[in-house]
C-alpha cells in the first residue's frame, strides 16, 4: 500500500511540474499573440490569443489545484483537497464559454464592418503560436494522460494549436485573396472547438462533483461478480460508488451472509476482488447476518 502511495504521490508531483512548465509557456506567447493581434487588427490571432488565455488560467488553476491537493486529510478534510482538481476544470469548462461569447459577438461585427487586417503580422505571429502549441502540447503529453486537470488541459493546447492553424490559413487567404471574411468564418470555427471543448470539461466534472458512478464502474457486473465468487455470499446490495477526482474510485456496499463464517477472512476477500477486478482501492463493506451484525437488509 505504502508504495502504491509513493507512486501515486510522484505521479502528482509530475503532473504539478507538467502543468507549471506548460503554463509559463503558454502565457509568455499569450502576451505576445494580444500584441500582435492589436497591430494586426486581427481577429483570428485575437480569438487565438483569448483561447490561450483560458489556457494559461486552466493551467494555473489545474497546477495550484495539484499544489492544495498534496495538504493531507485533516478534522475538516476527511479525503483530502483532490477535489480541488475537479473545481478547476469545472471553472475551466466555464471560462472556455466565456471566451467563445466574445468571439461570436467580435466575428457578427466583423461581418457587418470588415477592418483591415496586417496579414504579414498576423501570418508570422500565427506560425509562432502553432510552433509554440506543439512544444505545450508534446510536453503535456508527458503527463497522466487520465488525469482530468491533464486531459483538459490538453485538449484546450489542441484546439489553440488548430485555432493557429485557423489564424494562418485567413493570412494567407488576405494576404493573396482579400479575403478578408475568412478572419471572422475561422474565429468563429475556433469558437466551435471552445465549446465543444467547455461543455465536455463541464459534464465530466459536474459528474464528479455530484457524485454520479464512475464511467469504470458498473454497479450490477460488482455485484453479480462478488455473488458469484463468494460462496458465502447471499446477495450484494446498497452499493454506492464515486470517485474523488478522476481517477481515485471510492464504494460503500452491503454484503449479505447467511450463515456464520469468518468475517475478516470474507472482507479481506471482497477488498482483494475490488482492487484487483474493478481497481476499487477504497471500499467500505458491511456485512449483514445474525452473528457479524445487527443490520438487517433493507429492500
Amino acid at each position: 500500500m505504502t508504495d502504491m502511495t509513493h507512486a501515486h504521490t510522484n505521479c502528482e508531483h509530475d503532473n504539478e511540474g507538467v502543468l507549471k512548465y506548460a503554463f509559463f509557456i503558454i502565457f509568455s506567447f499569450m502576451i505576445v499573440e494580444i500584441i500582435g493581434g492589436v497591430i494586426s487588427n486581427s481577429l483570428a490571432l485575437l480569438a487565438d490569443a483569448g483561447h490561450m488565455m483560458t489556457d494559461a488560467a486552466a493551467l494555473a488553476m489545474a497546477w495550484m489545484a495539484f499544489v492544495i491537493g498534496r495538504k493531507p486529510p485533516d478534522a475538516k478534510h476527511s479525503y483530502g483537497r483532490q477535489r480541488y482538481q475537479v473545481v478547476a476544470a469545472l471553472l475551466n469548462g466555464i471560462l472556455l464559454l466565456g471566451v467563445v461569447f466574445y468571439i461570436v459577438i467580435e466575428a457578427y461585427q466583423r461581418f457587418v464592418s470588415p477592418g483591415q487586417v496586417e496579414a504579414p503580422i498576423m501570418l508570422v505571429i500565427a506560425f509562432i503560436g502553432l510552433l509554440v502549441n506543439v512544444i505545450t502540447f508534446w510536453w503535456l503529453h508527458r503527463g497522466q494522460k487520465d488525469n482530468l486537470n491533464i486531459r483538459g488541459a490538453m485538449l484546450h493546447v489542441l484546439s489553440d494549436l488548430l485555432g493557429s492553424v485557423a489564424a494562418i490559413v485567413a493570412g494567407l487567404g488576405i494576404y493573396f485573396f482579400d479575403w478578408y471574411w475568412l478572419d471572422p468564418t475561422l474565429s468563429l470555427i475556433v469558437a466551435a472547438l471552445i465549446v465543444r471543448s467547455g461543455m465536455h470539461l463541464i459534464k465530466e466534472s459536474l459528474h464528479i462533483l455530484l457524485e454520479g458512478v464512475p464511467k469504470q464502474v458498473n454497479i450490477e457486473q460488482v455485484k453479480e461478480f462478488l455473488a458469484q465468487n463468494n460462496p458465502d455470499v447471499d446477495n450484494v446490495h446498497h452499493v454506492h460508488a464515486w470517485s474523488l477526482n478522476d481517477d481515485e474510485v471510492l464504494m460503500t456496499l452491503h454484503v449479505k451472509v447467511s450463515q456464520k463464517l469468518d468475517c475478516d477472512k470474507l472482507l479481506s476477500n471482497i477488498h482483494q476482488q475490488l482492487k484487483e477486478k474493478f481497481s476499487i482501492t477504497h471500499a467500505t463493506i458491511q456485512i449483514e447476518n445474525n452473528f457479524c451484525s445487527s443490520h438487517k437488509e433493507q429492500s
